[in-house]
């Protein structure tokens, strides 16, 4: 393996990169357990292919928020570890596929010679945070969110509170009220708004999509910026202590909130606010300085009608006087290593700032003066991404499927490539005239966040005369209603997935000759309703009599066969006894450092967890039914409560002393002895 530690200026980063590289020798000489190693591994961003012996790679891009060089970098490392290929995530990340395990170390310290982390990419933890691709040039809004989102991702990045939850935890700031950063189905969600001339946040809690899916709850009608950074914290610790962490479909803050009462998760919260290390959190706000370039080719006139209808869809004016932003459709969210360079030298000449990736898989180019773009058209047509439609109904979003992923049902980017062909040689005239959505997910995770679309397709299976042939559920009518509101899309039936495209074609003639006048295809379907599409697409759901080639899956030759593997979303792990005392005392190490570092609270929760995680080692030896940290605590005093004889105090008494004492370093100082105690009578205990 290559040497990168030298290479690496910042010692936290490195330190990381050397953990994981001592990891993966541990796990390749079985001296590490597989499960324990997983969870390490995607906490760094590599996440388990589809194919065996490969892995993908996630690059964590906060907000979306990407510079030429670094787009440079990312194609890169593409190249070199990779298969150049870059997959543009809806949560604004990145992912490169069929990367050697081994090889990962060395691939995150290419990344991080300019500033790009793997860091809790995947796994139990806060996810990427993402916000609206708009925020700082967005007409309708009251403030620029992107320095929040930043402060957002700092504070939060290896935070001792969030390495090891129940499930992950997704965030989303918005830009306005028309909320494009989709905050209503988020963990936590930021709106901005102006109160008696503070800039804060309305906040949202608890939306997620997947199977279940629900509309985020207002927590807050407002609260001022300084309160961003310790309310979400509150949330997170609440998440962390009380959420599930058995079974696996009932591990998100949804399910929480709806098993413990909104009004009880609430109280948590605000209970949780006294034990944290601020009570507010000043975040620097500063108005971005926009430095336009020179154009480097003449300004051209192009007249012609595919210049007029990429203007018309892929343009958009900035609230900075002459400039607009310019969309990129990137196909499935595709894009080779070749085209990111080419693309990374158009910005550098066109762009005032920086590119977003963005949430339906595309690219927002930022600052470009007005008198620019036609020459950036002839450019961009160089590399073939002027494509007319952005976030059209051509610009279709598909999560990777059974391409790579290991929970994949179905094709969702064969389906995405057919239907976007189809409509582009059929139905021109609706990607200029109307803004529908479509999305495809290759399972019910909603990965391609098919739930929330105008039309939605779900990879599924059927049966017909004894044999398993892919289909697709047929979903209609969600979108955004804006403010934190938004509608999930009705399940109209299901079809064989080669159907597919009929099913659209009736769906888009239907609008074409029914819709009236300035009506969107959400209120047309609203006003028609659901039994309306059903009578009228039920004979294509009929599977009584398939074509051979109705048993084999879009972009395949081979007949269709349903295989699916473990989903790693999650990182749910079966816990050993021994694991988990190595994992107990990994963090109380952690919190030795982070004490001698003066790091109080870090210090603190690293101590927690270490009494938690050996406390679930003692308990897994008796079969106790333990789901989350505050089962384990109660559970604890229950079964062994010879605790208290022999240390003086219960073990819920002791740990829960994180939440009546400020975190400063008399109480760090106090916990961490307890804590040592703590695992010196637990592991004793477990050797009886």
């Amino acid at each position: 393996m290559k040497s990168f530690r030298t290479e690496i200026e910042n010692p936290v980063v490195e330190q990381d990169i050397i953990e994981l590289e001592k990891k993966i020798f541990q796990f390749k000489n079985n001296t590490i357990d597989e499960e324990k190693f997983r969870s390490l591994r995607l906490a760094r961003g590599v996440y388990g292919q589809r194919q065996q012996g490969v892995q993908m790679v996630r690059i964590k891009i906060p907000y979306g928020k990407f510079s030429a060089a670094q787009l440079r970098r990312i194609a890169a490392v593409s190249d070199e570890y990779s298969n150049g290929n870059l997959h543009i995530t809806t949560r604004q990340d990145i992912q490169i596929h069929y990367v050697d395990l081994e090889r990962t170390p060395e691939l995150w310290a290419e990344l991080e010679k300019d500033h790009i982390t793997m860091r809790e990419a995947c796994g139990n933890t806060v996810r990427n945070v993402t916000a609206s691709i708009y925020a700082g040039i967005d007409l309708d809004e009251p403030f620029d969110v992107t320095p929040y989102a930043h402060a957002f991702h700092t504070y939060f990045l290896r935070n001792p509170i969030c390495q090891d939850m129940g499930r992950k935890f997704k965030v989303a700031f918005s830009s306005s009220d028309k909320d494009h950063a989709l905050t209503f189905v988020h963990d936590l969600g930021f709106i901005p708004k102006i109160k008696n001339g503070r800039y804060g946040f309305k906040v949202l809690v608890g939306g997620g999509i997947g199977s279940q899916p629900k509309a985020a709850d207002c927590l807050r009608d407002f609260i001022p910026t300084e309160q961003l950074i310790p309310l979400s914290e509150a949330v997170i610790r609440v998440f962390d202590r009380y959420g599930e962490r058995n079974r696996r479909n009932k591990a998100r803050l949804k399910f929480l909130i709806k098993e413990m009462g909104y009004d009880v998760f609430v109280n948590h919260v605000e209970n949780t606010l006294k034990e944290l290390p601020n009570t507010v959190y000043p975040i620097q706000y500063h108005l971005h300085k926009i430095d336009t370039t020179d154009v480097y080719a003449p300004n051209n006139d192009v007249e012609s009608n595919a210049y007029g209808l990429w203007y018309k869809t892929n343009v958009q004016a900035q609230k900075q006087n002459g400039l607009v932003s310019v969309g990129l459709c990137i196909k499935t969210g595709d894009i080779s290593s070749e085209t990111a360079r080419a693309l990374a030298d158009i910005m550098e000449h066109f762009c005032g700032e920086e590119g977003r990736f963005t949430p339906n898989q595309g690219i927002l180019l930022r600052s470009v003066r007005k008198e620019n773009v036609a020459a950036l058209y002839e450019t961009l047509d160089k590399i073939g991404l002027n494509r007319p439609g952005f976030e059209r109904i051509n610009d279709i979003v598909a999560c990777p499927g059974t391409d790579t992923c290991n929970l994949g049902i179905a094709s969702s980017m064969g389906l995405a490539n057919k239907l976007q062909k189809m409509i582009e040689n059929e139905y021109a005239s609706v990607i200029e005239t109307h803004q529908i959505s479509i999305k495809i997910s290759g399972c019910m995770n909603a990965c391609g966040q098919h739930t929330i679309a105008d039309i939605g397709f779900q990879g599924m299976t059927l049966k017909s005369n004894g044999k398993i042939a892919p289909a697709t559920q047929i979903l209609l009518g969600g979108g955004l209603l804006g403010d934190g509101d938004g509608l999930f899309a009705d399940k109209v039936l299901k079809v064989p997935s080669k159907r597919t495209p009929d099913v659209l074609r009736w769906l888009l003639n239907d609008f074409q000759e029914h819709h009236l006048e300035n009506e969107t295809f959400r209120t047309y379907y609203q006003r028609k309703g659901s039994d309306y599409f059903y009578q009228h697409l039920k004979h294509l759901s009929d599977a009584t009599h398939l074509n051979p080639s109705d048993f084999i899956d879009w972009g395949n030759e081979d007949q269709y066969q349903k295989a699916i593997g473990v989903g790693e979303c999650a990182g749910v792990a079966i816990d050993l006894v021994q694991t988990l005392l190595f994992d107990a005392e990994e963090h109380l190490e952690k919190a030795i450092t982070n004490f001698d570092s003066q790091l109080w609270s870090n210090s603190i929760y690293y101590a927690y967890a270490a009494q938690i995680r050996a406390a679930k080692a003692l308990l897994t030896t008796v079969q106790a039914k333990i789901n989350s940290h505050q089962s384990i605590i109660e559970a604890f005093d229950t079964h062994f409560s010879d605790f208290k004889t022999s240390y003086g105090q219960s073990f819920e008494m002791a740990v829960q002393a994180i939440n009546q004492q400020s975190p400063n370093k008399a109480f760090a100082e106090t916990y961490l002895a307890q804590a040592k105690q703590v695992l010196i009578w637990i592991k004793s205990k477990s050797n009886a």
